[in-house]
């Protein structure tokens, strides 16, 4: 979509973006595209997170046997229906996604999916950390987001970017820079510059349920050790103690100076 046919398609429709949502609409059709390729459309039934206007949704059909979009927004969710009015291979869900239950959505997406999103700055965490915590089987996602945003997924230990979110990515994806977008990209023109990342998951890697708890345990303070952090969650400190000697973890170490590795251990100890 251009720019001229998103200011047409909200003019058809009466409607203006909505910054509480943070509605800056991408407005260059051949990063679309290459969004929806490097998403693994071609490959795998698609997840899609806040379509909008579906300048995504669109390239997305081209490639997907079947994309379903949840979409918050009541007034985007009329203007998908009536552009997508014939596509056969589209499923709509007028939901806020953190609500979404996604064991309900799961047979919709088969034994392995994509995930396709361009996700406002104020939801970018939340919305990701249900994703990577989540038991779909999502083989690639292709994520716009925020530059800043961007950062955390493949941020160092110690750095201050470094947290929950970055330790969930590492361990479960390869995660690589597709590109970076200027405001100029989209319309209305956002403040910040946005980059596109695609994980591809690794192979090999196990699910570990218990990886998110240990993670919010660990993070809770983050100037505590992990010692003060995992007896905060209900340890004794004898058992705190002989997990991380377990793990190889020095009682005295801070959760953000930590290893993704390190975090894996101690999720497989608490199994």
């Amino acid at each position: 979509m251009t720019v001229a046919e998103i200011k047409s398609l909200l003019v058809t429709h009466g409607l203006a973006p909505n910054r509480a949502l943070g509605q800056n609409f991408l407005a260059d059709e051949a990063v679309a595209s290459a969004i929806a390729e490097a998403s693994g459309a071609a490959e795998f039934p698609v997840l899609e997170i806040g379509p909008g206007l579906g300048a995504l949704t669109e390239p997305l059909l081209c490639l997907s046997l079947h994309v379903t979009a949840v979409e918050i927004d009541a007034s985007m969710v009329r203007v998908l229906q009536a552009r997508f009015a014939n596509a056969g291979n589209f499923t709509l869900l007028h939901e806020d996604f953190l609500e979404t239950d996604l064991t309900a959505v799961a047979p919709l997406l088969g034994a392995k999916c994509a995930v396709a999103a361009n996700l406002p700055y104020y939801v970018t965490t939340p919305v990701c950390m249900k994703l990577l915590a989540s038991a779909l089987p999502i083989e690639r996602m292709a994520l716009m987001l925020q530059k800043e945003a961007a950062e955390r997924f493949t941020a160092l230990p110690g750095s201050r970017q470094y947290g929950p979110l970055t330790v969930l990515a590492q361990r479960y994806y390869d995660i690589k820079l597709l590109m970076e977008l200027s405001p100029a990209r989209y319309y209305p023109q956002p403040e910040v510059d946005s980059a596109v990342l695609t994980l591809a998951r690794r192979p090999g890697v196990t699910d570990l349920p218990a990886l998110p708890r240990v993670l919010a345990s660990a993070f809770s303070m983050r100037r505590k050790t992990l010692m003060n952090n995992l007896r905060g969650a209900g340890l004794s400190r004898e058992n705190a103690e002989a997990l991380l000697e377990k793990c190889g973890i020095p009682p005295a170490a801070r959760a953000e100076a930590l290893p993704p590795e390190a975090f894996a251990r101690l999720a497989e100890a608490m199994l």
